[in-house]
Parts: structure tokens; sequence; C-alpha cells
């Protein structure tokens, strides 16, 4: 590492201590040149994908964004935050467990509606009437008819 008071690039590590989270080291350090001391700090760095949009434009990730977006369909529903707060890890673990560099608006769109379907009925048809431009009432019809049925069970493979 660089010493930033003579800008020599040999220097040395005295202690080097973890946060009690582990999720952050510091690193006491010495330069050899001038002998003057620094401390330097190292930290995880998850880079989120990028969003590629359905007019082929990309975007950062934002995850104040994606929180907007859901509580607008969760507005006056009685969904904690600490759900949708849930929910977004939820989203952004994904994200980061698929490993692409980007992601289309629609896989995030997908990703979405699938925590609100599990949040709350009434939010998932409010979001998917937007994020699928639902244009008349059967596609509303059909949105109610996807969150009210059962699904149905899977059948069991005998061994």
């Amino acid at each position: 590492m660089k010493c930033p008071f003579c800008g020599t690039p040999s220097t040395q590590v005295t202690d080097t201590r973890e946060n009690e989270e582990g999720d952050l080291i510091r690193r006491r350090r010495r330069c050899n040149e001038c002998d003057k001391r620094f401390t330097t700090y190292e930290r995880i760095e998850l880079k989120m994908p990028q969003v590629v949009k359905k007019n082929g434009s990309r975007a950062e990730y934002e995850r104040e964004k994606l929180l907007g977006s859901m509580k607008l369909s969760l507005r006056k529903r009685p969904v904690t935050a600490e759900s949708v707060e849930a929910a977004l890890d939820r989203i952004e673990g994904r994200l980061l467990s698929l490993g692409e560099r980007e992601i289309p608006s629609e896989k995030l769109g997908e990703l979405v509606m699938r925590e609100l379907k599990r949040l709350d009925k009434v939010a998932y048809i409010r979001f998917a009437s937007v994020y699928r431009n639902f244009e008349d009432a059967e596609e509303f019809s059909e949105a109610i008819r996807e969150v009210t049925t059962p699904a149905k069970p899977r059948p069991r493979s005998r061994s």
C-alpha cells in the first residue's frame, strides 16, 4: 500500500483487527521510508448487477428505487417495514447468487412480484397491473385468479 504522506509504495502492516460483526478489518500501517503511521480499512464489496431495461439501456441497481416501487404497491396495506426489508434482502441475495453482471428488468420485476405475492396479494395485483401493463378488466381478473386459486399439489414420485 502506498504511503499517503510521502508516496513510497513500501509500507508495513503493524496491527490487524477485525470488528465485532466480522465485516471490516482495520490495519495499522507504517511507512518504511518516512516512518509515519496510518490506518486503512478493508470491507467486503458486493457488486450488484446492472439492470438492462426493455429499450436496451443500462442502469445501476438501486435498492431505494426498488423499495419505492414496493412501498407504492404496499401503500395502506398491513405489511411491516421489516417484512419489506426482508423481501428486498431476498431479492438482492437472489441477484447476487445469479453471479451475473447484468440482469434484464423483466427478471427483476418477476423477482419483485414473487416477493409481493408472498407479502400481500393486493400489493401483488397492484404491482403486476403496472409491470405487466394491464389494459382491460380481464387481465385483472386473470391476475386475481392467479393469487386466489390454490396451487395444484405436485404428484409424488413413488420409490
